[in-house]
């Protein structure tokens, strides 16, 4: 009897767990509506800027800006390694009040709104491709608000009260279609392609069995689903990038379309069109290496086996 009973203890304990965990998100996500955007903003800068670097992931931050950028001084890489904490503070502290960012009307600019523009007015079906820059969330943002139909994917939170938060929240600020990570989420985004809709992918992180591709001098293994699906209905990959302009301001960039390679060696055309994503998103990093997502272990394990200092 005691055995039977205690599945559903432990049933009960991680079901209290995830409403206590979802009500302290509720309770920021109603202090933060309080108040001005800015000071929301600069409040995350603040926390995440102190409590960051005390953290274990801190180290993890530390070594990929050495693998990235070897010929930075250790002086140069903890001041990286401080400012990103602090954009990462700004974009988890700014997530509940998006939709207010969005409205204010002055606090995003796009550069060439009219590729946009393009794809909703002729139904033209793409595969956005962006990765971890600055706050992220801004992106699938605009996209919605330009009139394109488009499926995002996300990862969806193990907490079920906490991953309905998210969705209702990506709601407000416009984003209506989502495709979950994995094999349900594929077979939509296979689906919303066949009937002509747009979708929408992070491709900068590491995945597990992925192809081995150059990423800042070192192989990483990255996801090929966007490049798959680019070849597989014949359009472009059509990169997007954000940049914050100071506190909760964003210049959100629609870069030209790249064009898969089709030579039909799928395996070799796959692998050189994650190759040109790659090269975009070392680029971007490279641009503002403060405001990528640095505390993922984008690298295989033994990058981090070893301790550089």
């Amino acid at each position: 009897m005691a055995r039977a009973q205690a599945p559903l203890v432990q049933i009960f304990a991680q079901r209290l767990s995830w409403r206590i965990e979802v009500a302290a998100y509720d309770a920021i996500t109603l202090l933060a509506r309080l108040f001005p955007i800015d000071a929301v903003s600069d409040f995350g800068a603040a926390v995440l800027g102190r409590l960051g670097p005390l953290t274990s992931t801190h180290r993890v931050a530390v070594r990929n800006l050495q693998i990235a950028f070897p010929a930075l001084s250790p002086a140069e890489i903890d001041a990286l390694a401080a400012e990103q904490w602090r954009q990462i503070g700004r974009t988890f502290a700014e997530f509940p009040i998006i939709d207010r960012i969005v409205a204010a009307g002055d606090r995003i600019e796009i550069v060439n709104a009219e590729r946009l523009a393009e794809i909703a007015r002729t139904g033209e079906p793409v595969v956005f491709v962006s990765g971890h820059l600055s706050n992220w969330e801004i992106m699938p943002a605009v996209i919605a608000h330009s009139g394109v139909v488009c499926h995002m994917t996300y990862r969806a939170a193990n907490n079920p009260y906490f991953d309905k938060r998210i969705r209702d929240n990506r709601f407000r600020y416009g984003v209506r279609l989502f495709a979950p990570k994995g094999g349900d989420g594929a077979r939509e985004l296979l689906d919303a392609l066949g009937r002509g809709e747009s979708v929408a992918l992070m491709n900068d992180q590491k995945f597990n069995g992925g192809v081995a591709a150059p990423f800042f001098g070192k192989l990483a293994h990255t996801a090929p689903g966007p490049s798959r699906l680019a070849l597989r209905f014949d359009t472009v990959l059509q990169p997007m990038s954000v940049q914050r302009l100071g506190k909760a301001r964003f210049r959100v960039i629609v870069h030209p379309p790249i064009k898969p390679v089709a030579t039909g060696d799928r395996a070799g055309d796959i692998a050189q069109s994650i190759g040109r994503i790659n090269t975009f998103m070392e680029e971007r990093i490279a641009e503002r290496p403060a405001e990528w997502f640095w505390v993922h272990k984008r690298w295989p394990s033994e990058a981090y086996a070893r301790k550089r200092r």
